[in-house]
């Protein structure tokens, strides 16, 4: 008999933000384990990459160039990522915008750009993907949350803002998609090494600053992330929705 407890095979699986970091990582996770994957950002040249590293692995991948920042595109991005390999039942929303800007210097545009990507984008993909989940009876919805969910750091206001929205926005899709069999939870990585925290990483005394302030003694590695994302994505977390699931090496713990 087939242990199917933590399986994503034969599963469609769209992973924004794709291009890079967290993104990238998580779409090989799950290609390797036997989902269809299609992977979307606004680089091609990076898709196509990727794309090319796990079909000569014998995976399957799709490459979806497409710019998230509108929410109004979400609609027609979600009828694109259909056609390589049926309706996508995961979905993992990683794509990001962290401005970088001191309070005083953020600008209406600048707050309007990091809500949409980090916040509104994730929701409107996932209302046009919720009917496809439906008809399958089967939807694992994955949202990217942050340490800054929880806590301020310095010249991050309008990027707290969103990950604190997307902590609230993982209960409320949760509360009115589960009973339909489609979970929603999230992730809330600590400090790992993407173009996001490149400049952490790229301090030696930062860098060693946080790791300092987790419960283990390191920052992130990407293959930390392995596992919560195969239990979000298959049915070993069937009856766990709306939850806010942090990966910081107990960051938030001390």
């Amino acid at each position: 008999m087939t242990d199917t407890l933590f399986s994503v095979e034969g599963r469609v699986a769209l992973v924004t933000g794709a291009s890079s970091g967290i993104g990238r990582h998580m779409a090989g996770v799950l290609a390797r384990r036997g989902a269809s994957v299609v992977v979307s950002a606004r680089r091609a040249d990076a898709l196509d990459k990727l794309v090319n590293e796990l079909t000569s692995d014998g995976h399957a991948a799709h490459a979806l160039q497409a710019d998230l920042g509108a929410p109004d595109d979400a609609a027609k991005i979600a009828v694109a990522a259909r056609e390589p390999f049926g309706a996508p039942d995961i979905l993992i929303n990683t794509a990001g915008f962290n401005p970088r800007k001191h309070a005083d210097d953020v600008t209406p545009e600048t707050w309007q750009q990091t809500l949409d990507l980090n916040l509104a984008v994730p929701f409107f993909l996932a209302q046009a993907l919720v009917s496809g989940m439906r008809q399958k009876g089967y939807g694992k919805i994955i949202n990217i949350a942050s340490l800054q969910s929880t806590r301020a750091f310095a010249n991050g206001l309008a990027y707290g803002a969103s990950k604190g929205g997307i902590t609230q926005l993982t209960r409320a899709m949760a509360e009115a998609w589960s009973k339909d069999g489609i979970t929603v939870n999230a992730i809330a990585p600590g400090f790992f090494p993407t173009e996001l925290t490149a400049p952490v990483f790229g301090d030696e005394a930062m860098s060693k600053h946080h790791a300092s302030m987790t419960a283990i003694g390191r920052n992130g590695e990407m293959a930390d992330l392995d596992g919560v994302t195969v239990f979000l994505a298959s049915p070993a977390s069937d009856y766990i929705t709306g939850q806010i699931i942090p990966v910081d090496g107990g960051y938030t713990a001390k």
